[in-house]
């Protein structure tokens, strides 16, 4: 979250408003539940781990057992056979 100052990004009159209320102080402004982004989608994290975890699920259907995903993939035991379970299940 970064910060920006009111005057710089407000019309003047709404600043006016806000500022009957609270001056001097920082406050949140939440993001409009239309235009809200989800989990891992502005910076790719999202879309990396659904590649990743398809990657797993395909290669374990090829063949390859679950202790060699875990040395390939850096995972655990319990995270390869959940990241199976979900991906058999859709």
């Amino acid at each position: 979250m970064t910060y920006k100052n009111g005057k710089d990004v407000l019309p003047s009159n709404l600043l006016k408003q806000i500022q009957q209320y609270i001056t001097g102080e920082n406050i949140y402004i939440p993001t409009n539940q239309h235009k809200r982004i989800g989990w891992g989608e502005k910076n790719g994290t999202k879309e990396y781990l659904t590649k990743r975890n398809k990657q797993i699920y395909e290669q374990y259907m090829y063949g390859q057992s679950i202790g060699q995903l875990v040395q390939l993939f850096h995972l655990s035991k319990d995270s390869i056979k959940k990241i199976i379970y979900k991906m058999r299940k859709s």
